[in-house]
């Protein structure tokens, strides 16, 4: 578990961006408000720097269900499946048809029952300090061994 303040989110997105690459999922676990979406943002925002691309506004597809972002040759999808119920209705949105070159990440996974080989589990927790949060990382396939000990 690893606690840390909203505004070193830079420094876990880079950490994560560093062993990142296209066919990689992130699947984002936590209570409403706990720092899903600003993790994402910053993750993209950190890979566009990174590409030298022009920094975009990521919001919440929490209506929307997905956004896409291109950073060059890679797609980042990023999905909120909070206000879905049905299977159907989450077959509907294609996640699993495109995987190439293409960075998944879903907020509200416990939704699916399909899995990515490649992919890191974060869960966000709310702190005392409102500016704080904790984070458990859970790893799979080249994500296995993956930690942040400290940022």
């Amino acid at each position: 578990m690893l606690k840390y303040k909203l505004s070193k989110i830079n420094a876990i997105s880079k950490k994560i961006l560093s062993k990142l690459s296209n066919t990689d999922c992130i699947f984002l676990f936590g209570e409403l408000g706990s720092g899903k979406t600003t993790f994402t943002r910053s993750l993209i925002n950190e890979l566009q720097e990174k590409n030298k691309v022009a920094k975009t506004d990521v919001l919440s597809p929490t209506f929307n269900l997905v956004y896409e972002y291109d950073v060059k040759s890679l797609k980042v999808m990023h999905y909120d499946l909070y206000r879905l119920e049905d299977k159907k209705e989450i077959d509907q949105l294609g996640i699993f048809e495109n995987s190439k070159n293409v960075i998944t990440i879903i907020e509200w996974p416990e939704k699916i029952k399909k899995n990515f080989k490649n992919r890191l589990e974060i869960t966000f927790y709310y702190e005392a300090d409102e500016e704080s949060r904790r984070l458990r990382l859970q790893g799979y396939g080249k994500w296995k061994n993956f930690k942040i000990d400290a940022i």
